[in-house]
């Protein structure tokens, strides 16, 4: 989870609230360091607020969803007129939620986001497109044609399709498919990437294996 919030002491107490209920938690001071983390990071939510230094929350979610149409994002902000919430909302928004705010609320409706995204993998296939792997089996498809895939190439393509439409850090990408010891500085990501490109891109409308240089890859049936 990321928290956007300049106000240090709230963003300290909701962090450490969080924690206790078994949260990982960023906390970005401005909406530049927001952005950043975002950019860096496969957040599951993002709890913002408006009045940011920097980058203000409107912008900010506006930005995020130039890459990221998945990502639960809940406004957390004093500002309540009709104006302000429907404004959240048209940027992008999922949810809105006023200060002063009982946490408990608050923990219940990030939950009940978390649970949606949850649903998507509670399945046996994943699919992007017309390519489906089953998680069972480790079949690949794509048009209905059989994909073969070394061990490897099969768990950075489970990697992308689990987090598909994020933009993934290739700290985060070396994590999941190599380990956290890895050597991060070796080229061993885009020698994978161009391996899975050829089996499931090749020959094949839309790519889905997309680098965003300087960022890292994603997995999309569009450019970002």
């Amino acid at each position: 989870m990321l928290i956007v919030e300049d106000e240090q002491r709230l963003a300290d107490v909701l962090k450490k609230q969080f924690e206790e209920h078994g949260f990982a938690v960023d906390i970005a001071s401005d909406g530049y360091i927001g952005k950043q983390l975002v950019a860096a990071k496969p957040y599951n939510l993002i709890i913002l607020d408006i009045n940011l230094p920097l980058i203000n929350g409107y912008d900010l979610c506006e930005e995020i969803r130039k890459t990221n149409s998945e990502i639960p994002i809940i406004m957390l902000t004093a500002l309540g007129t009709s104006d302000n919430k429907i404004l959240g909302f048209e940027v992008g928004a999922d949810d809105y939620v006023l200060k002063p705010f009982d946490f408990r609320e608050l923990l219940a409706r990030v939950n009940v986001f978390l649970r949606r995204s949850e649903i998507n993998y509670n399945t046996d296939k994943i699919s992007i497109a017309d390519l489906e792997m089953d998680l069972k089996t480790k079949a690949v498809t794509r048009a209905q044609n059989k994909i073969d895939l070394t061990a490897k190439e099969s768990l950075l393509l489970e990697t992308f399709l689990k987090n598909k439409e994020k933009l993934l850090t290739r700290e985060f990408i070396i994590e999941q498919v190599w380990g956290i010891d890895f050597d991060p500085g070796t080229n061993i990501i885009d020698v994978y990437v161009n391996y899975l490109r050829k089996k499931i891109d090749k020959g094949y409308e839309p790519k889905l294996i997309h680098t965003k240089f300087g960022f890292g890859f994603y997995c999309s049936d569009k450019e970002m």
